[in-house]
């Protein structure tokens, strides 16, 4: 079983809802109107469907979802690879919960943290496959044929869009290539003799700081070696026992208070700053002669300088930026000469090419194997089961046609033909199958491909328009079979369908100020007295009653 329980707080026209499921083959049913296919729309808008205002109950602040699961190791996996924790309270059931506000925004949530509408629906893919009443509109679809066949097939199209999209952007780049061959020559003639340039100067990374920095101390050198030299002098005189000079008048300083600090404590202290203090004056000459050892004149070096700093000022006016921003410039243009110079080799850009679309056809090719293989089968299969919906002598077949050249699902289209009887060859199903044909070969491709799928709950919603009879009870009797295996739901409106349910729930609406709708599981009499109704109408006769019963006991 998959589905557990349903709960809905002001959804449509559904008040309040607490509905419990059970495995097999459950019929929903009811009068029209009644809100029979609320509960598909309340799952479908569970799973992710898109969110609007409109299934806010009227006078409510919101609608709200929620729908309890079995949990499946397809579903255990599927939380694992996309990180929601599971309950370490309840490891069998999987929670999904979505509100709708009267704005039409919506949150959810995934066993109680919160998720995506895009989580939600990659979730359902392992929950649900739903088959709505509409489900006939898709056979005349390219698309929609070209799905259902791949899904039957099992092929996964990833890859095969991929290397399409590779293949796309590497004919683009050799298309761009060649109808701008000439524009790029003269972009490249243009960025070479603009590298050739600069790079006669050849500027480095933060030269342009250094050689200002240089260039400053050496146009002052004179003024500087003037200066350190007169502070050496009024330091110590470059005679380091010598008084008439700073160091002098520290030491004779010092020798003053030395001589009075056993009368005085406090002159002890000072003795050890003077004695700091000579110690750091000595320390600022000893630094001041070493500059002045290692700095000297150096006109030439001052020349090179201004000539060097004349030419970087030059090629910065030329080019129109700051001299600081020439070595950057220079690598811009040989970054763009690089590209160039690879979008300009023809021979390479046309090997890449060629091998996208090696890589492209190796992977269609090996999606068409498998169309082909699948083809015949979905053909007989869907033929098979048409034969027990009243089209006896039916015939269904899947048509490939190699297209002219090749799109982004590979080289061939996809057509669904049909003879409705025996005698007559089959044709494009949009030209031959009247509506009641359309909607039973769409049931026979439903109950086909479900039996294929690996969601443990299928949904019809009300596939059965448009046939009766001992059509209508072959359905049921195929939905029975399918219950066996699996949790079946199905809004029908037929009563050989509904006899066949394991299970049978009514919809009813009452009208206590507001349409509520509202859902009852019948068993017994009160399963009879619904299939009569569905048999007879309003009134429900004994005769009605009779047949509701005996449909029930040979279901």
């Amino acid at each position: 079983m998959a589905i557990q329980r349903l709960i809905l707080r002001d959804f449509v026209i559904v008040h309040a809802l607490e509905l419990d499921l059970s495995s097999g083959f459950t019929a929903l049913t009811g009068e029209t109107g009644a809100g029979k296919s609320i509960l598909i729309d309340a799952i479908q808008m569970g799973l992710g469907e898109r969110a609007n205002a409109g299934v806010v109950r009227e006078g409510a602040s919101k609608a709200d979802i929620a729908i309890e699961f079995d949990r499946t190791s397809a579903v255990n996996a599927w939380l694992d690879a996309s990180g929601f924790e599971s309950n370490a309270d309840d490891e069998q059931h999987l929670l999904i919960r979505r509100t709708v506000d009267t704005a039409g925004k919506s949150r959810a949530w995934i066993n109680g943290s919160a998720a995506t509408a895009t989580q939600l629906r990659e979730l359902a893919d392992h929950l649900v496959d739903i088959h709505g009443q509409h489900a006939w509109a898709m056979l005349t679809r390219p698309d929609a044929v070209r799905e259902l066949l791949d899904a039957y097939a099992q092929i996964d199209k990833k890859p095969l869009y991929g290397a399409w999209e590779n293949w796309r952007t590497s004919h683009a780049q050799l298309a761009l290539a060649k109808s701008s061959a000439a524009t790029q020559a003269q972009e490249r003639e243009r960025l070479q003799w603009q590298i050739g340039e600069v790079e006669k100067l050849a500027p480095l990374a933060n030269e342009w700081t250094d050689l200002n920095q240089e260039h400053g101390r050496l146009s002052n050198a004179q003024t500087l070696i003037d200066a350190a030299t007169n502070a050496t002098s009024l330091l110590d005189g470059g005679d380091l026992e010598a008084r008439s000079h700073a160091l002098g008048h520290i030491h004779s300083a010092l020798q003053s208070i030395e001589a009075q600090s056993h009368i005085e404590q406090g002159f002890q202290s000072i003795c050890e700053e003077l004695m700091s203090a000579a110690a750091q004056v000595e320390d600022a000459s000893r630094s001041l002669q070493a500059y002045l050892r290692k700095t000297d004149l150096d006109p030439a070096r001052l020349t090179q300088l201004d000539a060097r700093m004349v030419d970087w000022l030059s090629l910065a006016r030329r080019f129109k930026c700051q001299p600081d921003e020439l070595h950057a410039l220079l690598q811009s243009w040989r970054e763009s000469l690089a590209k160039l110079d690879a979008m300009s080799d023809l021979d390479k850009l046309d090997k890449e090419e060629r091998a996208a679309y090696i890589a492209f056809e190796t992977v269609a090719k090996l999606v068409s194997k498998k169309r082909l293989e699948a083809a015949p089968r979905l053909g007989l299969s869907i033929t098979a089961a048409m034969q027990e919906l009243g089209m006896k002598g039916g015939k269904f077949e899947v048509l490939l046609a190699r297209l002219d050249s090749p799109v982004s699902h590979g080289f061939e289209s996809v057509e669904f033909l049909v003879a409705g009887h025996a005698g007559t060859n089959p044709k494009p199903i949009g030209k031959v199958a009247s509506g009641g044909e359309l909607s039973r070969i769409a049931l026979a491709i439903a109950v086909t491909t479900s039996k294929l799928g690996n969601a443990p709950t299928l949904i019809f919603d009300e596939v059965d328009a448009g046939i009766g009879g001992a059509t209508a009870q072959t359905v049921g009797k195929l939905m029975q079979q399918l219950g066996a295996d699996r949790q079946v739901l199905a809004v029908t409106h037929l009563p050989q369908v509904a006899s066949s349910a394991h299970q049978h729930g009514v919809v009813s609406k009452s009208n206590d100020g507001m349409p509520s709708s509202q859902i009852t599981m019948v068993t017994g009499d009160a399963r009879t007295l619904e299939i009569a109704r569905m048999l007879g109408g309003e009134v429900i006769t004994s005769a009605a009653r009779t047949h509701a019963a005996e449909m029930l006991e040979t279901a």
